[in-house]
């Protein structure tokens, strides 16, 4: 089962992970060279990062990518990238490397065998993987009802990357699939608020995953995931 860490509120949580994923950064710097760590959007982690980016690391040592992403350009505010770089602007500025989903092509599904190939250039295994949870029990871009949903879960394209078009049909979201979240050492789930708290007490139950999809993380047994909380 994961491990629970609650917080006092927000702030706490902000700051303690921040320290977590510094010490994580340096522990595998020291031991294996780098640090690769999947990130994700929202705005609890944009907080997350920019408190992260006035730690002194050795970001030139360190690999950076999304675990989803709409399929928009750089310069769209709904851009996770783009808020990745901006709010960890001295950490890129320092040397990180920021590895992209979006790329060419109409669709997510035009662009998946370029972003697969880009993302071979991404140390494995990931050293963590950071993921969010919306309050329709989604993580990554594995929504309840999407089209793609499966071969997300599956993986069964052969690509580290799914087309995923949620119910309603826009924005068209690139995400990593489930096999390649699972190719890490670590998986944080990063949530706040109480509703929420409720979601994922719900999918921590047994039932399936179509359902909740975050269900697919917390109970497989392959990754230890820790949960981050703070009402």
């Amino acid at each position: 089962m994961p491990i629970i860490k609650d917080h006092a509120d927000k702030s706490a949580l902000v700051t303690a992970f921040a320290d977590h994923i510094a010490g994580l950064i340096r522990d595998a710097v020291a031991s294996h060279g780098s640090a690769s760590l999947v990130l994700s959007g929202g705005t609890t982690p944009a907080d997350l990062f920019a408190r992260l980016d006035m730690i002194d690391l050795p970001w030139d040592k360190v690999y950076l990518t999304l675990s989803d992403e709409r399929w928009v350009d750089l310069d769209d505010p709904a851009s996770n990238e783009a808020m990745v770089r901006r709010t960890l602007s001295g950490a890129v500025a320092k040397g990180a490397t920021v590895v992209g989903l979006k790329s060419v092509g109409g669709t997510p599904a035009d662009g998946l065998a370029r972003t697969s190939s880009r993302l071979a250039t991404m140390p494995r295994p990931y050293d963590l993987v950071l993921l969010g949870m919306g309050e329709d029990s989604h993580t990554a871009s594995f929504f309840p009802g999407a089209m793609g949903l499966s071969e997300a879960l599956s993986g069964a394209l052969g690509l580290a990357v799914a087309a995923v078009t949620p119910a309603g049909g826009v924005p068209a979201r690139i995400t990593l699939t489930l096999p390649e979240l699972l190719r890490s050492r670590a998986i944080a789930l990063l949530i706040t608020g109480e509703k929420k708290k409720s979601v994922l007490d719900a999918a921590l139950q047994p039932g399936p995953v179509e359902a909740a999809p975050v269900r697919a993380v917390l109970h497989q047994d392959k990754v230890p995931v820790s949960i981050w909380w703070a009402p």
